[in-house]
């Protein structure tokens, strides 16, 4: 039993410092980035700051690249599951929009870092549009909108030019939202509002016209 339980405790750290280690490679890339900049940083760069030895660096990422997905990857989980919270709790049309978009404009005004990488290394952003996670990300969308059209909260047009609208309005303008950000951080939060309120005008100004096509 002593042998099994230290086993187990043993995992456990090991579980532990992974985590811990690879944290620590996050924070350091996104400072590196914030104050080099993408292409100037490089992975020594970015090691020196962990005080990780550079092998430990390669048990977790293999370049650069892979760094920049992993950042792009955990911000989009989690704003996915709040976007997903949100529009499924939501009563009315407007909530639907204004919260889901309120989700993702705040989320960008407060790392504006993830879109601004997004924005300056366009291929990187291409190969993860064909990943996992971004597709995921377009399904909850498109279960999403199923659902609020069943409920009645969207009128019932054309399903997929509406979730390539929403999608396309929501990168376009996070983009824009976090060029803002970048330059004057203090209005973030206020830029969000505005981006938001903008977005959800948009659709509500359009939707019934859109309901009156043939």
């Amino acid at each position: 039993m002593d042998t099994l339980q230290s086993s187990e405790e043993a995992a456990g750290k090991r579980e532990q410092n992974r985590i811990r280690n690879r944290r620590a490679i996050l924070l350091a890339a996104r400072e590196c980035f914030r104050e080099r900049g993408y292409e100037k940083s490089t992975i020594r760069d970015i090691v020196r700051r962990t005080g990780l030895a550079a092998g430990t660096f390669y048990n977790y990422f293999s370049s650069k690249q892979d760094i920049f997905a992993a950042l792009l990857t955990d911000f989009l989980t989690n704003l996915n599951n709040n976007l997903t919270r949100h529009r499924r709790a939501a009563d009315t049309t407007e909530d639907f929009i204004h919260y889901a978009y309120m989700a993702l404009f705040t989320a960008t005004a407060r790392d504006p870092l993830v879109y601004e990488l997004a924005h300056r290394n366009d291929r990187a952003l291409r190969e993860l549009f064909g990943s996992d996670i971004l597709g995921l990300t377009m399904l909850s969308l498109e279960d999403d909108v199923r659902e609020a059209m069943a409920r009645g909260l969207l009128p019932q047009i054309d399903h997929e030019y509406l979730c390539a609208a929403f999608f396309g309005v929501a990168y376009e303008t996070s983009l824009t939202l976090a060029r803002r950000a970048h330059r004057n951080p203090d209005s973030a939060e206020a830029e969000a509002l505005t981006a938001t309120r903008f977005s959800t005008a948009l659709f509500m100004g359009g939707l019934p016209r859109l309901a009156a096509l043939p």
